[in-house]
């Protein structure tokens, strides 16, 4: 059940009047890895980030009349050092009071631990996925729009085995997200009465990776499980086992699925199968119709990124103040009921009615529901791909 609101219109009126005399500027970061192994990826991410406060800017109505300014860095996915430093230039040298991001969940979980901890500085992922994130130790500053991959690994032992597949071989990246990823679902197909056959990890940026496949060919299986990079490793492993004729037919979880796999495999890969966070709740609907043709909506994590800013911005009005110390315990509640329901393209009813005071139950773009440590409940795009193009089977 949600909690009250502790601050009251009066003083919600008082910080909002502050703001609009000084005609303040709050900024948010959004690091993502626009450069690495899921480049293809991010720039939707980013727009859709970038969308939300636009939204909220152009309303006038947060605390007083704020405007909201992106500050983008490069987590580069994979390199914790790296996303450590931008972030810390985000919060010390550009002044940011919350981060969107980070995406993958090694280098968000070096965030979290180095730098967003130290500072006090909210953090929203839409998606990193680690199962490890959800107990980490975060003072109540960390909370993410995609699912945690305990969850994951269930959705994509269903679809396996609805299929009637009962063997398979599983390559993850050897990371954070990969080898959570890959540990989970292992648990969650051998407990359905699958087999795995082989579950190995492999490095990105490797030239060839027929030493890979040729362990994942002699351990055999229905079917090849690729928890990797489309940027990066998970497609030298495909294009490996395509060419050495080890597997046709593929598996592809969250960070393999995006308009690159269609580009580089085309139809080589037709009658594969995979699954990445997503809805067709009404609010994927209104985000769809309200981008146009700005960027891509639907590119898998891109509704996340709306609804992750949106929330940061939302609990910044429902504290009447934009300082993370101040807002992060507003996140869960006006993530969820009670409250009037909230879809994208209304951030700017939200925003009135928190700061007469009132509730919201924030919908948004990908049905948000935060559980237990702020993570989503889940919902999945199950994906199949025929005539080389990724199509939609069904949500789960």
């Amino acid at each position: 059940m949600k909690k009250l609101l502790a601050v009251t219109a009066a003083t919600a009126m008082m910080a909002t009047s502050a703001f609009a005399d000084g005609h303040a500027e709050i900024k948010i970061g959004v690091i993502l890895g626009f450069t690495g192994p899921i480049e293809s990826l991010t720039p939707p991410m980013g727009d859709g980030a970038e969308f939300a406060m636009k939204e909220v800017t152009d309303s006038g109505k947060l605390l007083g009349g704020a405007s909201v300014t992106s500050v983008r860095a490069d987590s580069t996915c994979i390199d914790a050092a790296a996303a450590t430093a931008a972030a810390e230039r985000l919060i010390t040298s550009d002044g940011v009071k919350g981060i969107m991001g980070a995406d993958c969940s090694g280098v968000t979980g070096a965030i979290l631990a180095n730098v967003a901890l130290a500072n006090g500085v909210v953090m929203i992922s839409p998606s990193a996925t680690s199962p490890g994130l959800s107990t980490a130790e975060d003072n109540g500053l960390f909370f993410r729009t995609a699912p945690s991959d305990a969850r994951q690994g269930v959705v994509m032992t269903e679809v396996l085995m609805e299929q009637g597949i009962k063997e398979v071989a599983v390559t993850y990246t050897n990371n954070d997200y990969g080898k959570g990823l890959a540990d989970s679902f292992a648990a969650a197909f051998e407990a359905a009465g699958g087999t795995v056959t082989i579950n190995a990890s492999h490095e990105d940026g490797k030239a060839d990776y027929s030493a890979e496949v040729g362990a994942l060919a002699a351990a055999g299986g229905d079917r090849l499980v690729v928890a990797g990079y489309v940027d990066q490793g998970g497609s030298g492993i495909v294009r490996a086992a395509l060419d050495s004729g080890a597997f046709d037919t593929f598996h592809f979880p969250d960070g393999m699925i995006g308009a690159k796999l269609e580009e580089n495999f085309g139809s080589e890969i037709d009658g594969s199968t995979g699954q990445h966070p997503g809805t067709d709740s009404p609010g994927a609907a209104k985000f769809t119709e309200l981008v146009g043709g700005a960027f891509d909506a639907t590119s898998p994590f891109t509704p996340e990124s709306y609804d992750a800013a949106a929330l940061i911005m939302l609990a910044m009005q429902a504290a009447g103040s934009a300082e993370p110390g101040d807002y992060k315990s507003k996140v869960m509640d006006v993530a969820n009921a009670p409250g009037e329901m909230i879809y994208p393209g209304e951030l700017a009813k939200a925003l009135d009615i928190l700061a007469s005071g009132g509730d919201i139950d924030y919908v948004g773009a990908t049905a948000v529901e935060l559980i237990g440590p702020g993570e989503s409940a889940g919902n999945y795009r199950q994906i199949e791909v025929s005539g080389g193009k990724v199509t939609t089977v069904q949500y789960r």
